[in-house]
């Protein structure tokens, strides 16, 4: 009697498990499509405000923005391929860009005395400069 009451308390502690979870998918699902319709609207509220007065523009009803977010997703995608991936560390990315970037670095290196030469030398230089332009212009 007492293993039938268990087994009977576990299968109820399943069911309501499964069920909450039933409940949260279709909560979700409800959230997602509920904001990507008022996403819609928004879309077309602000293409009738703006785009007949800024483009010449005809106005657009729901379901022309539907397709136009429909058309601008498949375009641009869904947003969700900014995240890391699994099998990466931190680490390991550094050292792949400091791969790509090492000639860029090696020449950045040079630029820490960029300051200190303007300040020194910089305007005097670039006088210089202008005036060699100035005279070779002339010249031809």
């Amino acid at each position: 009697m007492e293993h039938t009451r268990d087994i009977e308390s576990r299968m109820e502690r399943k069911a309501e498990h499964y069920l909450k979870k039933i409940i949260k998918v279709f909560m979700m699902v409800l959230i997602f499509t509920v904001l990507f319709l008022l996403a819609i609207y928004v879309l077309m509220y602000l293409w009738n405000w703006l785009m007949p007065d800024l483009f010449g523009l005809s106005t657009i009803n729901y379901w022309q923005a539907f397709g136009i977010m429909v058309m601008a997703k498949l375009l641009f995608g869904f947003g969700g391929g900014g995240g890391k991936s699994k099998g990466s560390s931190s680490k390991q990315g550094r050292h792949k860009a400091s791969n790509r970037c090492g000639s860029l670095r090696r020449d950045f290196e040079e630029w820490k005395h960029y300051e200190k030469f303007w300040k020194e030398e910089g305007e005097e230089a670039y006088k210089a400069y202008v005036e060699r332009i100035k005279n070779e212009n002339h010249d031809t």
